[in-house]
């Protein structure tokens, strides 16, 4: 059982428990360190008992193989990290609580909150998960609503060691409760280092409404910078996960992230949450795993211009496709013969035709109703043999529809298609390309898709991201994409229409989390709006959730940067940081000839903090920067360069300094960060309104400091310093 709360207490106070001292409540929380100790041994007898399980006793090879991978799933779900707090808070429950909506009764009993479940040696929870229906009180619940909880606490932890605790009394709310946690507060600025870590500690109500949403309910996130979003997608995945274990285990649990940079930077979030099922791809390995299983030579190496691959990315397409693919099943010119035994049957050209019609209106997959044709052609020849008083029976029209006659006849009027092959047609040739576009793009539009040098072979093809996407289209209209469970699909404004109906396809039976800020659309296909995106998507009854609270950007930042949104996206609510730190903002001019030399100064500055530092840089000027930081001393490492490529690997996880493109920033964070020419950032980009896009982007990852080095004149949307 829970343990119980005492008869009698004090009231608690608000204010932070020193670690050691005359504080009378120095006591307690040694009480509290030794329930954090205990909890730590318990969770090692769990590990031990689960390594002593032996999987021999499985009854065959493939339960034992089963049972092996349960085991090592379970192994690496109870790992322990020293360094990271097992519990964060507690729950006292009152002796009145009534009966929560899930009509559990919690009166009198106290909980421990924490990132995974501990039980002791009887299996009374020491621990309970964070993803527990109790635990939904610690972070929903407050003075007017406080949901049968007499008392909150929450623990300050430095490198692991519990130093202080904070208690919250809902019953009896102060006067003047401050309106802040400062135990929060240090967890939310805590500095930042190496990868995203997970927020179980600090998720908001509004985040938390969020992540327990139904798994048959999609959502989509608006959020500004700062705002959590991408935490909150993550949190939500590791919920479900939690929730609908045995479903989701079976049908599978897909993130999706704008590049490999971003996917590395959030990779341990759901293992450190005890999820280790759940796949991350980007969009270009999504679609790029299509081609490969068409043939291993199909390989995205080549980028369209702007407006190409804007238009490969527009909605048209996907009928565009369609009808390239379905104009391969051609009208009979001649009837079906085949002969069995002495006799020889026939189906009329008029008799096909009303089969073929009759399965292309069924609404299948072109290679599903391929698949039933030679059976339907089959059953007809059948038909005209009990009419001439024959008395066939199964067999007979298996043998018929696996005839060489019929697997022929289909050949030529419903021939297989390679969806690639699809897609090399329509690029290079102008007539097929002619055909499938009547009505739907004009000439100029045609004349832009089509390759100029074409080659004789898709294998030889330089495919772009764009072509893949096509090829994956074609691929779902043959045979349908196996559907997930869920799917988290971040830094959503980005994506094509196109994009969004293959991320779709892979939850049309599942749902979707989508995340992102249509102010951070930084690419010339990029959506306008959520509704549209959604449709797109294959989720238009997707709710919507806007979150405008910044908890990452300090105010001074976010206000200065929030300068660009009437002009970026006039109908989004400019972000609000809940910040009482305002951060700090510099902006350093220099001359042309010296800004390097200055941008080496600011980053040795800062690199002297403590804390991560990110040196943001228009990607063309990124190797002056580097060199300007070589000749300055600074170590660091640069994003985007695989560490194995480095002369001496093992730089790039000792640094606290990365030099990012411009292109690579978004859903970064950084302690401190120097942005180097704003207006080389705008100017980057295809067209001003996006440029202007990407410096939002840029200017939103600091979480403390942010100091803004240019030589050329500011963009005159930021005004003044």
């Amino acid at each position: 059982m829970p343990t119980p709360l005492p008869s009698s207490r004090p009231r608690p106070s608000t204010a932070p428990a020193p670690p050691l001292g005359p504080d009378p409540r120095a006591s307690e929380l040694a009480a509290e360190r030794d329930h954090l100790s205990a909890s730590r041994a318990a969770l090692a007898r769990m590990r031990a008992r689960t390594t002593s399980l032996d999987s021999s006793a499985a009854g065959d090879w493939v339960s034992q193989q089963v049972l092996v991978h349960a085991l090592d799933a379970r192994l690496r779900a109870l790992a322990d990290d020293p360094s990271v707090p097992l519990f964060f808070g507690r729950l006292d429950f009152a002796d009145d609580a009534p009966v929560d909506t899930d009509g559990d009764d919690h009166s009198g009993e106290r909980f421990y909150i924490g990132r995974r479940h501990v039980t002791d040696e009887v299996g009374d929870p020491m621990v309970v998960d964070w993803r527990a229906r109790v635990s939904r009180a610690f972070y929903r619940a407050s003075s007017r609503e406080p949901m049968g909880v007499a008392q909150r606490r929450r623990f300050g932890y430095q490198r692991g060691e519990m130093t202080a605790f904070e208690d919250e009394d809902l019953q009896h709310p102060p006067e003047d409760p401050g309106g802040y946690s400062e135990i929060l507060e240090a967890e939310i600025e805590r500095p930042r280092v190496g990868p995203m870590r997970d927020i179980v500690a600090t998720i908001q109500p509004e985040q938390d409404v969020i992540v327990r949403s139904d798994l048959a309910q999609s959502v989509c996130v608006q959020g500004a910078p700062g705002t959590g979003k991408t935490a909150v997608g993550l949190h939500r995945a590791a919920f479900l996960l939690y929730a609908h274990r045995d479903q989701l285990s079976r049908q599978g649990v897909l993130v999706v992230g704008p590049n490999a940079s971003f996917l590395r930077y959030i990779g341990d979030v759901l293992p450190a949450l005890g999820e280790i099922d759940a796949q991350q791809t980007t969009i270009e390995d999504l679609v790029g795993r299509t081609m490969a299983s068409l043939n291993a030579r199909y390989v995205v190496r080549a980028s369209d211009p702007a407006d190409v691959a804007t238009l490969k990315g527009d909605a048209r397409m996907a009928a565009v496709a369609h009808r390239a693919l379905w104009s391969h099943v051609r009208p009979p010119s001649e009837g079906l013969l085949v002969p069995r035994g002495a006799r020889r049957w026939r189906l009329a050209p008029y008799e096909v035709e009303e089969v073929l019609a009759e399965l292309r209106a069924r609404g299948v997959r072109y290679g599903a109703a391929r698949g039933m044709l030679a059976q339907r052609l089959a059953h007809g020849i059948l038909v005209k043999m009990e009419l001439a008083g024959d008395a066939p029976d199964d067999r007979v029209q298996d043998a018929v529809a696996r005839s060489r006659e019929v697997r022929r006849y289909v050949e030529q009027v419903w021939p297989a298609v390679d969806p690639a092959r699809l897609v090399f047609r329509l690029l290079s040739d102008p007539e097929v390309l002619a055909d499938a576009t009547e009505g739907l793009l004009s000439a100029e539009e045609q004349a832009l898709l089509l390759w100029r040098r074409p080659t004789k072979a898709p294998t030889s093809a330089r495919w772009s991201l764009a072509d893949a996407v096509l090829v994956d289209e074609a691929a779902d209209l043959v045979e349908r994409t196996p559907s997930l469970g869920h799917v988290v699909a971040d830094e959503a404004q980005d994506l094509s229409p196109m994009m969004l109906r293959a991320v779709g396809r892979r939850c049309t039976t599942g749902s979707a989390t989508v995340l992102g800020d249509l102010a951070q659309a930084t690419t010339p296909w990029a959506t306008r709006s959520w509704d549209e995106a959604l449709r797109h998507l294959g989720k238009p009854a997707a709710h919507v959730e806007e979150l405008t609270l910044g908890f990452r950007v300090p105010g001074e930042v976010i206000d200065y940067a929030a300068r660009l949104l009437p002009v970026i996206a006039p109908g989004l609510a400019p972000p609000t940081s809940v910040r009482r730190a305002r951060g700090e903002l510099e902006v350093v001019r220099a001359e042309g000839p010296a800004l390097l030399a200055q941008v080496g100064r600011t980053a040795r500055d800062a690199a002297r903090r403590v804390g991560s530092v990110g040196l943001i840089a228009p990607d063309g000027l990124v190797p002056g920067v580097v060199s300007s930081l070589q000749a300055s001393g600074v170590p660091h490492a640069v994003l985007g360069v695989d560490p194995t490529e480095l002369e001496d690997p093992g730089v790039a996880s000792e640094v606290r300094l990365d030099v990012v493109p411009a292109s690579l920033a978004k859903g970064l964070e950084f302690d401190h960060v120097v942005l180097v020419e704003p207006a080389g950032i705008v100017a980057g980009e295809p067209d001003r309104a996006t440029g202007l896009r990407r410096l939002y982007v840029c200017l939103t990852r600091a979480v403390t400091s942010l100091a803004v080095v240019h030589a050329e004149p500011l963009p005159s949307e930021l005004g003044s310093p």
